[in-house]
């Protein structure tokens, strides 16, 4: 019953040499992008090519890729040789390619990522230099091929969203050798009119060959140097140009940029519906208001009686007139007070009264500072007669008249004997006359 079953390597042989026995597998030519592509230490290569929907793995061995005269990379668009296999110990079927190079659209790639870089680095892709979209267009510029879906489906979209936009279309080539150029024409003759607020650079979707005018350096400048914004719509959702990433907005799809260029219509008419509901609610409170304050003054008893306005004031008059008067009548019979101060004041009556009083005091004044004047030249007498006596006692020719003398020795007295020696020479100070001698002994007095 075993002998039934096959082990997972017979079924793994039995598909590799199905598919290797194959004379049409032998030899294929594949056109993919690379993706997951990892270099070996060895040299070899293994990644994967895939297309919209499918994917083959592949490698290629280190001899058939030192054949390449480039390096490969993810993305990278290539037309590749080799053998489809069978991988048995992972049960997975392979191409074995001997032969890589870069497909055309894999260089338009190249020249797309080159460009991008470019630009970018000048500051074309910038967000300070993009423009803002009007909200509520007046006029739309739609440059785009004259027929197609494309053009129906952004006119078609302005019409039903927003009616009230007129649509000006600038019709162009949007493939070909001179589809740039005419591109660029229409972008330049859309800014000559004032009135268009936002313009529309569209086309359906296509293979990246079909869209290159959209990638070209020409298109990106006049998209920078547009005066009105642009909104680049151009292929499908997964498509990406240079005049998106160069224009002030970019939409997924033409029809996208149809929405992005204009509001709702059903929202504005909802926004002026709220808008209308809430002025009318609004100005009903302020009626309402205004009516409560109007019963408000017409209940007033003083609107309703304005003579009572009338007489109040006029008691308010009054009171502030009586005040006045008090306090005019209080001022002036504080000053009559004061005047009649001065009137009785005896000095001002008896002004001659004042200078005799003034007179008695200078003359005491000088009374007294002639006698302190006096009293302080008799200390002053006193102290110098006192120093006088001082000095004289201390005089020391007042001791050499009383039989003393005086011993010098370099001009200096000798207080002390240790300071002289066996034939000093010394001047001795007496009443009258000095003595020169020289110091034959010292004798301590005990």
């Amino acid at each position: 019953m075993n002998n039934e079953y096959l082990t997972v390597s017979d079924i793994n042989k039995i598909i590799k040499y199905t598919i290797e026995g194959n004379e049409e597998l032998r030899s294929v030519y594949l056109k993919g992008e690379i993706s997951n592509l990892k270099f070996h230490g060895r040299g070899h290569l293994y990644f994967s090519l895939k297309d919209e929907t499918s994917k083959i793995n592949a490698v290629m061995f280190n001899y058939a890729r030192s054949l390449v005269n480039y390096i490969p990379k993810d993305g990278d668009s290539v037309l590749v040789h080799g053998r489809i296999g069978v991988y048995e110990i992972g049960g997975s079927y392979q191409i074995y390619v001997d032969e890589m190079s870069l497909d055309g659209v894999g260089n338009l790639y190249v020249l797309f990522e080159e460009l991008k870089k470019k630009l970018a680095k000048e500051g074309l892709f910038d967000k300070e230099h993009k423009q803002k979209i009007k909200r509520v267009p007046r006029k739309i510029g739609v440059i785009t091929a004259p027929t197609g879906a494309a053009v129906r489906d952004i006119i078609s979209t302005i019409n039903k969203r927003f009616p009230m936009t007129e649509i000006y279309l600038f019709p162009t080539l949007v493939q070909g050798e001179n589809a740039a150029k005419n591109i660029v024409k229409m972008i330049e003759l859309a800014n000559t009119f004032d009135d268009i607020d936002t313009i529309i650079l569209g086309r359906g979707g296509g293979s990246i060959e079909d869209l290159w005018a959209f990638n070209e350096e020409i298109v990106a400048r006049s998209i920078y140097n547009s005066r009105i914004p642009i909104i680049s719509g151009v292929g499908h959702e997964i498509d990406f140009t240079i005049s998106d990433f160069v224009a002030d907005l970019r939409a997924p799809t033409p029809t996208g940029a149809a929405l992005l260029a204009t509001p709702d219509i059903e929202e504005v008419r909802r926004y002026f519906k709220n808008a209308m509901s809430r002025a009318h609610s609004s100005i009903d409170n302020i009626i309402f208001s205004y009516n409560q304050l109007l019963n408000k003054y017409k209940s007033n008893y003083i609107l309703n009686n304005p003579i009572r306005l009338y007489e109040m004031k006029i008691q308010k008059i009054d009171n502030l007139y009586d005040r006045l008067n008090n306090y005019i009548n209080n001022y002036l019979d504080n000053y009559k007070h004061i005047i009649d101060k001065y009137k009785s004041n005896y000095i001002l009556n008896n002004p001659k009264m004042l200078y005799e009083i003034k007179s008695q005091k200078i003359s005491m004044l000088k009374e007294n500072i002639g006698k302190l004047a006096n009293k302080t030249i008799e200390n002053n007498l006193n102290r110098v007669n006192t120093l006088k006596l001082k000095l004289e006692l201390l005089n020391p020719k007042n001791i050499i008249d009383k039989g003393y003398s005086i011993v010098y020795k370099d001009n200096e007295i000798i207080k002390d004997i240790n300071t002289l020696k066996i034939n000093d020479e010394i001047n001795i100070m007496v009443k009258n006359g000095k003595i020169t001698a020289n110091v034959k002994g010292v004798s301590k007095n005990e």
